[in-house]
């Protein structure tokens, strides 16, 4: 499956709205001193519980954590393990990094991903799976 652009920001289902906007509300927390480039995020575990993030800068740029893994991070600190969807908002609707695509693939090798930018237009609809071929994955460990 392609990611697929999405134009008209009608026709999204209510419930990735709704992650859209809690996105978009994560993405006004961002610390971003640096790169003023804000990325909010919104993740929905598989019951259906929504945690949301921001991207947090240091001057010690490694140091930096992107939106969509501190979204992520928060979630699994709370126990949840699986997951349908994240939405992810940036002043261009990015995709995530790699290290955020490795993070996410940990738990939702298929995960729905929707893209966007800032003022809530879809730029692509896809999944994980989709952006990172040939994922490497706890299946891939010897047990």
């Amino acid at each position: 499956m392609k990611g697929v652009p999405v134009t008209a920001s009608l026709s999204l289902e209510s419930d990735i709205r709704a992650l859209l906007d809690q996105a978009i509300a994560a993405a006004q927390h961002a610390y971003i001193p640096y790169s003023h480039f804000a990325v909010g995020a919104a993740i929905r575990a598989i019951d259906g519980t929504v945690y949301t993030g921001c991207n947090i800068e240091n001057a010690s740029f490694p140091v930096t954590v992107c939106g969509e893994r501190t979204a992520l991070f928060k979630a699994v600190s709370e126990g949840r393990r699986s997951f349908d969807v994240v939405v992810i908002v940036s002043p261009v609707g990015a995709a995530p990094c790699g290290m955020c695509r490795q993070a996410l693939n940990e738990f939702a090798p298929h995960l729905r991903v929707v893209l966007a930018d800032l003022e809530g237009h879809v730029r692509m609809d896809t999944r994980l799976d989709v952006l990172l071929p040939g994922s490497f994955g706890p299946d891939d460990l010897p047990h």
